[in-house]
Parts: structure tokens; C-alpha cells; sequence
């Protein structure tokens, strides 16, 4: 056997101390496979990806995990790739799901990356980063799972499905354990952190009114420019500090800096950071025909827009004419950081069309401040990560807030439409798909009501608050006005499906659809108290704290 260098002698010492150093012995002990696979969800996999020579501490166990799901998912994009080549003969719709899996494939190479290279030699992550990186494990469960949907959805020759299920199936589990491993190694002991440096306050002040009036503070430079092109007073306050690092304009007539919006989002920066400050896109009064997508790499970008029904972006997409319902979104978000102001977000397609996204974000600490969201089925589709809506107003009819992101709704409205007829409708979709990602929808503080249409159809569609999407979906409904379209049952199974894993809670709402003396009895419905409820708040839920103060977005942390 060869010697080792007495360099990296010091070296595998020093990596060795480091990642034990805090680490408590129980987690630092070396422990059979068998033992550390018992707590996950699936054990015999489990067992399969570790060798059983020497056993590891769990540190070791998990980031073993990570890399081989860095190898699983490199295999599966090759396999897309194989598929996609311009030679192979597909249908349209197989071919959008296809791209709906590499992208998300894609976004899991990233997360996985990301993951890796901050557990690698430590044991001991402050608060928001052992968040930040439970957050990326649970968004790559929730990325494979959409891409099996997208592929479900399509009717994929068989040859095609069957040769991506199972490497599929085996990543979900790999990444499922990943996750157990992870929350077992490092979430328990997270320690509240400091705002970590490059998220210092952009805006002292920023107050918008539901008439579009809106009060920053920014340089004067960038102040001239913005009341400029806003054509009337919006800038209250001057300040020297350099909050936003630009502004522009997109009117159709030309007169701004671009006449569409997609044209100035390429123009943003590539992978800024919020120490920078915010890429300014202000959008103009009008109806804009475009299917806009902030891509991973444009970070950072503020859009504000005239006033609801004032800016609107409006498309049709829909799962009848071809689409998938990942990608029928008329305004897709995937660049980390995103703020929007003041815009409505439309799809037109209708009720017959079903499946139809007005907005897809699987974008992380996006946060959306007076917008409407506006379609039948499937309204506003929050995807993954970590997301805050504000002042906001959705309507929609069958599971029209859906997705798997841990979300915080608060001093909203949800208006449900009215649906087809013999369509009941849902609020609600959770989609939680494993009982260690850290995602759910919580409503805190906002307004269940009829729209117009549904309040003068005397009662013919029935509303639920939500049913259940996925095995662990996970809704919470708190100190809100629910009207008396809510069915005194409350919630709604999904085909019976999830009624002992699911966990949908109530707390201190009022108004006269919030009795739960009628409520559904399923082992996994509650009525919380105020320390239960307590966890689903902005603080705690998100860590809204520490970076909702940079969108300068008002909220509030607790109940």
C-alpha cells in the first residue's frame, strides 16, 4: 500500500474535525445501513444504494445519497436528450412534456450541486441555510413528481414512458431518502440566524394603494427616470442610497426603453445578487399578449405594473389544446428573488378548456404584492420553494391555488368562479408528496368569497377549501373571513385517497362558512390552537424575516 503524503494527511484531519466539530455523538457514531434506512420512507432502497462494508455517521450517509442522485439525474437528462433529438418522430404533446422534464431535471442538477458543495464539510448550518437547503431537497421530490404528471398527461408511446418511469421512480426514492437523511443530520438543530450579508434593505419605503399610487425610495438619479416614464407624480422621497441598480420602462408605443416585456427581461442582468439591488421593470397601462418567463438566471427583477386591471398579461394556454399544465402558464417564474406590483395575470382559456395556469412560480423568496390572478381550473399554480403573496386577489374554480411550495398567502382574497356545470369547486391543491419536505400552503388572514357569477347562481357548484393533490398535502386556513359558500364539510377527498396522511388544519377563522361543528372527520383534519398555528406564520413557515424585509413588501411575521 502506498504511503500518504503528509499534506494530505493534514488535510483528511482537517476535513474530519470540521465535520464532526458540534456535532452531537449520537449523530457522529457510525451506524448500520439498516438502522439509518428504518427512518425513511423507503427502507429496502435504502438499504441497496450504501455499501455494506464500514458503516458511516449519518453525515456521511446522506451526502453519499446526494451524489448518487447527482448520477441518477445526469443519466436521466441524457435520456431526454436521447428523446429529443431532432431524428426521433414524437407527437407535440409528448415533446412539451419531455421539455418539461429536462428543464426540471435541469433545476435538480443545480439544487443538488448547490446542496452538496454546503454539506460537504460541515455539520453545523445557522438557520436559514439548513432552511435553504431543505427547501432545495424538498423542490427536487417535488420537480420528478411533476415531471412523471407532465408525462402522464401526454400521450407518450409506451416505449417512451417506460424507459424514463423507472429511473424516475428510483430517483424519487433516492431523493426521498436524501431528504430523511438530511432533516435527520441537520435540520434538528438549526439555529436562528442573522439576515446573512447581500440582503441588506433596498427600499425604506415602498406603499402601494389598490389604485396603482406608489412611494419609493431609491437614488434621485433613478427617481428622475421612474416619474418620468410613469407620467405623474409616484416618488414621495429621495434618498442617496443605490437601491435598484436600474430602471426600465416597457410601453407598446414605443416610448419607453421596450415595447415588450419578455424583451426587457432578457435585458436583465444574468445571476445578480440582492446586494446589488433590484433590476426595475415598469410595465405600463395596458393589455399585453404574451407568455413571459423569468428564466433561473434572471435574479433579483422587480416588475411593477399600473394598477391591477390596469397591466395586464393575458394568455390562453390549455391542457385540451396540447399543453401540459406545467407549461400552459401565461407568466412563468423561476429566477429566485422575484417581486411583483400592481399587475393582473390572466388566462382566458375557460372553464371546457380545464387545466389552464395563469401563473407558474417555482421561483425562491418570490413574492408577489397587490396582483390579481385570474382563470377556471388551476389558477395559480405555486410550484416549489419558498413564496409570499400579499394583497392579492385570485379567482378560479377547480383547484385553483395548487402546487407544492411552502407559500404564505396573507390579507388576500379567493374568489371562487363558477364552474362547469357538475363541477364542485376547490381553493385548494396541495400537492406534498413526502412528510420531510418542508412545504404547505398556509391562509392567514384573508377573505374566502363568492365572484359575482357564483353569488348569483343560488348555490348550483358546490365549494370546498381544498382536497387533497398528493399523499401528504398539507393546507392551513387561519384567522380568515370565510363566507357561506363554504360546504359545512369543510374539504373534499380526492377520490377518497391521503385522509390519514394528509394534515389540514383550521384556526380562529370567522365569518359564516367557518363553523367546524360539520367539519369533515378524517385523522387528519384539526382544529389547531394559536401554538400550532403559530408554525404556519410568516416567521416560522418561510423565514419571511429574514428576506421579505428587502422586497419592503409590508407583512406580518406571527399570528
Amino acid at each position: 500500500m502506498a504511503s500518504i503524503p503528509f499534506s494530505c494527511v493534514i488535510l483528511l484531519v482537517f476535513f474530519s474535525s470540521l465535520s464532526n466539530a458540534d456535532t452531537p455523538p449520537a449523530l457522529s457514531t457510525p451506524i448500520a445501513p439498516e438502522l439509518v434506512c428504518n427512518s425513511t420512507l423507503y427502507p429496502d432502497f435504502c438499504k441497496s444504494l450504501f455499501p455494506h462494508t464500514v458503516p458511516w455517521n449519518i453525515y456521511d450517509y446522506c451526502r453519499f445519497s446526494i451524489r448518487q442522485s447527482i448520477l441518477s439525474t445526469r443519466k436521466f437528462l441524457a435520456s431526454i436528450d436521447f428523446y429529443l433529438k431532432p431524428s426521433t418522430t414524437l407527437s407535440k404533446n409528448v415533446v412539451r412534456a419531455l421539455e418539461d422534464c429536462r428543464l426540471l431535471a435541469g433545476l435538480n442538477m443545480d439544487f443538488l450541486s448547490n446542496t452538496i458543495s454546503t454539506i460537504n464539510f460541515t455539520t453545523n448550518l445557522p438557520s436559514l441555510k439548513a432552511d435553504d437547503m431543505q427547501t432545495l431537497l424538498s423542490a427536487i421530490l417535488t420537480n420528478q413528481q411533476t415531471c412523471y404528471d407532465s408525462l402522464q398527461e401526454a400521450t407518450s408511446p409506451g416505449n417512451v414512458k417506460n424507459s424514463l418511469y423507472t429511473p424516475l421512480s428510483d430517483g424519487n426514492k433516492m431523493s426521498s431518502v436524501s431528504l430523511a437523511l438530511y432533516n435527520r443530520g441537520w435540520v434538528h438543530k438549526k439555529m436562528r440566524g442573522k439576515m446573512p450579508m447581500g440582503r441588506k434593505l433596498l427600499f425604506s419605503d415602498m406603499k402601494v394603494g389598490r389604485d396603482g399610487s406608489l412611494h419609493l425610495k431609491m437614488s434621485r438619479h433613478h427617481r428622475e427616470i421612474f416619474e418620468s416614464v410613469s407620467r405623474r407624480r409616484l416618488l414621495q422621497t429621495i434618498s442617496d442610497q443605490v437601491e435598484v441598480r436600474d430602471i426600465v420602462t416597457v410601453n407598446p408605443d414605443g416610448s419607453g426603453n421596450f415595447t415588450t416585456i419578455n424583451d426587457a427581461v432578457a435585458a436583465a442582468p444574468n445571476n445578480t445578487v440582492i446586494s446589488d439591488g433590484y433590476f426595475l421593470i415598469y410595465v405600463v397601462s395596458g393589455v399585453y399578449e404574451e407568455y413571459v418567463t423569468i428564466a433561473k438566471n434572471k435574479k433579483n427583477i422587480m416588475m411593477i405594473g399600473a394598477g391591477i386591471n390596469q397591466t395586464v398579461i393575458t394568455g390562453n394556454r390549455n391542457v385540451v389544446d396540447g399543453w401540459t399544465t406545467f407549461n400552459s402558464a401565461t407568466f412563468i417564474v423561476v429566477g429566485q428573488g422575484f417581486v411583483a406590483v400592481n399587475i393582473t395575470f390572466r388566462n382566458t382559456a375557460g372553464p371546457s378548456k380545464h387545466q389552464a395556469v395563469a401563473v407558474r412560480n417555482g421561483a425562491d423568496l418570490s413574492t408577489f404584492y397587490n396582483c390579481s390572478f385570474e382563470a377556471y381550473q388551476d389558477t395559480l399554480y405555486t410550484h416549489s420553494l419558498r413564496q409570499f403573496y400579499r394583497e392579492c386577489d385570485i379567482y378560479g374554480t377547480v383547484d385553483f391555488i395548487f402546487g407544492n411550495a411552502a407559500v404564505v398567502f396573507q390579507n388576500c382574497n379567493l374568489y371562487a368562479r363558477l364552474p362547469m356545470q357538475g363541477q364542485s369547486n376547490m381553493m385548494t391543491a396541495q400537492g406534498r408528496s413526502d412528510p420531510n419536505q418542508n412545504t404547505g400552503t398556509s391562509i392567514q388572514n384573508c377573505n374566502i368569497l363568492a365572484s359575482p357569477d357564483l353569488a348569483s347562481s343560488n348555490g348550483t357548484a358546490r365549494t370546498y377549501l381544498g382536497r387533497p393533490w398528493k399523499e401528504y398535502s398539507r393546507t392551513v386556513y387561519m384567522q380568515s373571513f370565510i363566507d357561506g359558500l363554504i360546504h359545512p364539510a369543510g374539504w373534499d377527498p380526492w377520490a377518497g385517497d391521503y385522509l390519514d396522511t394528509l394534515y389540514y388544519a383550521e384556526f380562529d377563522n370567522r365569518g359564516p362558512g367557518s363553523n367546524t361543528s360539520s367539519r369533515v372527520q378524517w385523522p387528519g383534519y384539526h382544529v389547531i390552537d394559536a401554538t400550532n398555528a403559530t408554525t404556519f406564520t410568516v416567521s416560522n413557515f418561510i423565514l419571511g424575516g429574514d428576506w421579505l424585509p428587502a422586497t419592503r413588501v409590508p407583512y406580518k411575521g406571527g399570528l
